[in-house]
């Protein structure tokens, strides 16, 4: 289980069914719903207001979620948060992705199934109309998506469900080995999700 820190009186809640992986934290004020998946060395930090991760939603390696006194930070279900992300005192909608290295800052709204591109910036109190793609720094508003790019979006988050099953019952400490085995070495599974290029190609 991750590192997990009581703050005065505020213990974070995980679900039995969701993933946080050993080497993330979570402090104070913090709930991770069903299904979900907390990446390594991310850092949920409910010491001056809530953070909450609703069902199957996913916050990837090295993000960090936290916000003013009394605010919230919040991801809605199936909400997926790409690595190296920040969120403070915003809400990330239903279904919506947020791109890796994204900054929100606090006021913003994510609205369901809306992408925010890899990188941007988002300013405080901006709202992402829904089924819409903003990027940028500062982020601006870019079109409306397709119903094939929501459906891409959608699998890649149904991996991160699948994977937080997998770590539950398939992640171990373990040795390196000093050189890999010539013979009996487990391959991963074919991926079921691709980038957004070969999704269109298909």
């Amino acid at each position: 289980m991750a590192r997990i820190y009581s703050f005065e009186g505020n213990v974070p809640v995980v679900h039995p069914t969701a993933f946080v992986h050993p080497d993330a934290v979570l402090i104070g004020s913090v709930v991770v719903g069903p299904g979900c998946y907390v990446g390594p060395l991310a850092s949920l930090r409910g010491d001056f207001g809530h953070i909450e991760l609703r069902a199957g939603s996913n916050v990837q390696d090295c993000c960090v979620l936290h916000c003013f006194p009394g605010a919230d930070t919040v991801v809605e279900e199936d909400g997926h948060v790409g690595h190296g992300s920040v969120l403070h005192g915003c809400r990330v909608g239903r279904d919506s992705l947020v791109g890796m290295k994204a900054v929100l800052m606090d006021g913003v709204v994510v609205g369901p199934q809306a992408f925010v591109g890899a990188g941007s910036f988002v300013k405080s109190g901006f709202h992402v109309r829904e089924r819409h793609l903003v990027a940028g720094s500062p982020a601006k508003v870019i079109r409306e998506l397709t119903a094939d790019e929501i459906a891409w979006k959608g699998n890649g988050t149904d991996q991160y469900r699948k994977l937080a099953q997998r770590c539950l019952t398939g992640l171990r400490p373990a040795e390196a080995m000093p050189e890999r085995a010539a013979a009996g070495t487990v391959s991963l599974t074919e991926p079921e999700h691709v980038t957004l290029h070969a999704f269109r190609a298909r």
